[in-house]
């Protein structure tokens, strides 16, 4: 095990870059790279949950304050899509995370915590309102309302 993992992290990853590049496969230090390598896609779970969340809770202000729609809402829900779409991009799997249903009821709970907390409402619906593959579609915007020129 390298000692060199818990006192630096980033100078163990490009000595074990060093090492896979020069083919030294009985020094890799596999433990801490399959660790790595774990975390990393436990990491690319979460920015999806998070963005999905603040995206959601946007879309209920939206909803529920119409009178205080403007374009910060319109840039932070355009922003978070596109996020999540280069995250698709990248990493296409990440989408079968949209149907788990214990992540679906995460990212609603984390939305309507982040909507009611910037907003003070009350009474935020406990499901999901709209289907994920509306959700992410770049011109929905949730209830018929004024539109803001973006």
């Amino acid at each position: 095990m390298d000692s060199l993992y818990y006192e630096d992290v980033a100078a163990w990853a490009e000595k074990q870059v060093a090492l896979l590049r020069s083919h030294q496969w009985a020094q890799l230090d596999i433990e801490h790279i399959a660790e790595e390598i774990e975390d990393m896609n436990v990491s690319h779970r979460h920015q999806l949950a998070h963005r999905m969340a603040i995206l959601l809770a946007h879309m209920l202000q939206w909803k529920y304050q119409p009178d205080r729609r403007g374009k910060s809402c319109l840039n932070t829900m355009r922003t978070q899509r596109d996020a999540i779409a280069k995250l698709f991009k990248k990493m296409p799997s990440l989408r079968k995370l949209l149907e788990d249903a214990e992540c679906d009821e995460e990212v609603w709970r984390d939305a309507v915590d982040i909507a009611g907390r910037e907003t003070n409402l009350v009474d935020l619906p406990k499901d999901r309102e709209w289907p994920f593959e509306v959700v992410l579609k770049a011109d929905y915007l949730p209830a018929q309302g004024p539109k803001i020129a973006p």
